[in-house]
C-alpha cells in the first residue's frame, strides 16, 4: 500500500491523535498525542517506499525485527534501540500494523501513579 492516508486515519482514531507537519518536506506526517504532544508515529517515503517509525520497547523492537525481517528494521533517522521502521508495502498484515502502532502509542501516553498505602 503506498498511500498514507489509510494509516493515518488509523492513528487518527487513537484518543488524543493528531496530525503535525513540522518538518520543511510535507511527505513526513507525524502522528503525536494532544496534552505531551509526543510522536508515536511518523510516515515518509524512502526510496519509493511507504514507512512508519514506530517507538518501541527495545525487547519488543528486537523480537518484532526478528519476526519479521526485512520488513521492520530499526528505526530510519531515529534512536536504533527505541523506533523500528516498518516498510507498509513488504506484506505485512495490517492487525499486525495496528498492534505495533497502539504499542507505540501506549508508550508514549502519561503512566498512571499507582499509590501503596
Amino acid at each position: 500500500m503506498r498511500d498514507k492516508q489509510p494509516w493515518i486515519d488509523y492513528c487518527l482514531t487513537l484518543p488524543g491523535a493528531y496530525e503535525d507537519y513540522p518538518f520543511d518536506d510535507p511527505d513526513w506526517t507525524i502522528l503525536r498525542r494532544q496534552g505531551n504532544r509526543k510522536i508515536f508515529a511518523m510516515l515518509f517515503h524512502l526510496q519509493g517506499r511507504l514507512c512508519l517509525n514506530l517507538k518501541c520497547d527495545p525487547m519488543q523492537a528486537d523480537f518484532w525485527r526478528r519476526v519479521y525481517q526485512g520488513r521492520v528494521v530499526p528505526g530510519y533517522h531515529m534512536n536504533k534501540v527505541h523506533w523500528n521502521t516498518v516498510y507498509l508495502d513488504a506484506g505485512l498484515e495490517a492487525e499486525t500494523v495496528h498492534e505495533m502502532i497502539a504499542h507505540s502509542y501506549e508508550l508514549i501516553c502519561p503512566k498512571r501513579k499507582t499509590h501503596i498505602k
